[in-house]
């Protein structure tokens, strides 16, 4: 179960940083924005699975900072998305 949750952080985490590079070399603001938006739906993942994988106990790991975290980036995003739409 930890081996399951801890992959899937990592492919929703990386696939973060991968879809910003991407929506920074967007060619329309259209494109930048639908990335952004994977960007967005990817934060809101990562932070599900940091706190399933502190709610489950399996790691002896405090993850309250990074929730918190992901909580800020998540409203970043939210801003960028709304942002733009405008």
């Amino acid at each position: 179960m930890e081996y399951v949750l801890s992959k899937q952080l990592l492919r929703s985490g990386t696939s973060i940083g991968a879809n910003v590079e991407e929506a920074s070399g967007g060619q329309t603001r259209k494109d930048f924005l639908t990335k952004m938006y994977i960007v967005y739906k990817e934060a809101r993942l990562t932070k599900y699975w940091l706190r399933l994988l502190q709610q489950s106990n399996l790691v002896n790991i405090d993850l309250t900072n990074e929730l918190i975290y992901a909580d800020e980036i998540i409203r970043i995003l939210s801003l960028i998305v709304k942002t733009t739409e405008k």
